[in-house]
């Protein structure tokens, strides 16, 4: 009885080590998943409204982009403020390959399964010549190196007529079918509740291969240069490669958050990709909680749809000026007041985000009796 108890209690830490590697450990959270995807399913079925519609679509396409700047600022602690030039290319990269010969500017009129890998690869390579020269800092200083990107992205794109436009901006026609199926019009559905799918479904994909690589080993290494990165160095972590390759992936997801984001808007110009959607997607990663791949969908959800619910609602909200000729705050000064307001509120009451009330939460019905 006395060799038989340290074998059984060795053969439950196995057990619960090998739980805590699978991404659905308990009954309970494969059944949640199951709920969760089936209530997806349904959303654009039951609630045919045009408008929320397009307030998802908006967030899920912000929300892959800051499942990328997570990556970089909550797993890897490289903060960056030049998020929205990675958008930008991605972009670009979407109008150039996927739009009609026809329009102006021309595109090639490839399908979409090229334009969209390519949405993200083009930023992803980008973000590898633009890496070593800014990662050889950190902090504040990488801030606001990466800040001079929106800047010199702006420029580019406002001068690289043939492929953006220009000042004039383009608009977004690459086709969304693949093989039979049309993400344009599905069946009956309408253009926004057949998109929905296809946003969702990448934001599912890219949320599980970060959570993916956060558990494997190149994750916890991202997360050592984090944490002490001296200490990472002295037991054979490479800090600039790591840090490369968190600055890479990030800008490819970037990118393809770019491309779909655009596709929403159906009409982008430089002045889309400026400085405050890079400070939107700050805003996300730390409402939603930094370091947590949970925290860049939570915060997507909040941040994201926030402008689109006070353009909608514009009309109760008080000290709004509706037209250019009244006098009040503008939508966008209204957007970065309360984009502030909120990373100054989570930072001093919640640090950890939604992602904390989310996790505390399911510690909570997991503490349960009945639980699994």
């Amino acid at each position: 009885m006395a060799i038989a108890l340290p074998r059984l209690a060795n053969r439950e830490m196995a057990r619960s080590q090998s739980d805590a590697l699978r991404l659905f450990p308990t009954r309970w959270s494969r059944n949640a998943t199951v709920g969760l995807i089936v209530a997806v399913a349904a959303f654009p079925l039951a609630v045919t409204s045009e408008f929320w519609l397009s307030v998802l679509l908006f967030v899920g396409a912000t929300a892959i982009g800051a499942l990328g700047l997570n990556l970089l600022t909550g797993f890897t602690g490289q903060v960056s403020l030049g998020h929205a030039f990675f958008l930008g290319v991605g972009a670009y990269t979407a109008c150039y390959l996927g739009n009609p010969p026809e329009g102006a500017p021309a595109g090639r009129g490839l399908p979409m399964v090229v334009w969209l890998p390519a949405a993200a690869i083009v930023p992803a390579l980008v973000g590898l010549v633009v890496g070593p020269a800014a990662l050889r800092l950190k902090g504040n200083y990488l801030a606001v190196v990466s800040l001079g990107l929106v800047f010199l992205g702006a420029h580019v794109f406002k001068e690289w007529e043939s492929v953006t436009g220009g000042s004039d901006g383009t608009s977004v026609l690459p086709s969304l079918a693949v093989g039979p199926v049309d993400f344009a019009g599905i069946g009956g559905l309408t253009k926004n509740q057949s998109l929905f799918y296809l946003v969702w479904a990448i934001v599912a994909i890219s949320a599980l291969a970060c959570k993916n690589l956060v558990r494997s080993r190149p994750g916890r290494a991202m997360q050592a240069v984090r944490d002490r990165d001296v200490a990472a160095e002295v037991v054979g972590v490479s800090l600039a490669r790591y840090k490369l390759g968190a600055f890479s992936i990030s800008s490819g997801l970037a990118g393809l958050s770019g491309a779909l984001y655009a596709v929403v808007l159906t009409y982008v110009e430089p002045g889309t990709w400026s400085l405050p959607l890079s400070i939107q997607f700050v805003a996300m990663v730390i409402v939603g909680g930094i370091g947590t791949t949970m925290g860049g969908i939570l915060g997507a959800l909040f941040i994201g749809a926030l402008p689109e619910l006070v353009k909608h609602y514009s009309a109760s909200i008080p000290f709004v000026a509706r037209t250019a000729t009244e006098e009040g705050l503008s939508l966008p000064q209204l957007n970065q007041i309360l984009f502030g307001l909120s990373i100054v509120l989570f930072l001093v009451l919640e640090p950890r985000g939604l992602a904390a009330l989310w996790l505390r939460a399911k510690a909570y019905f997991k503490a349960w009796p009945f639980s699994y």
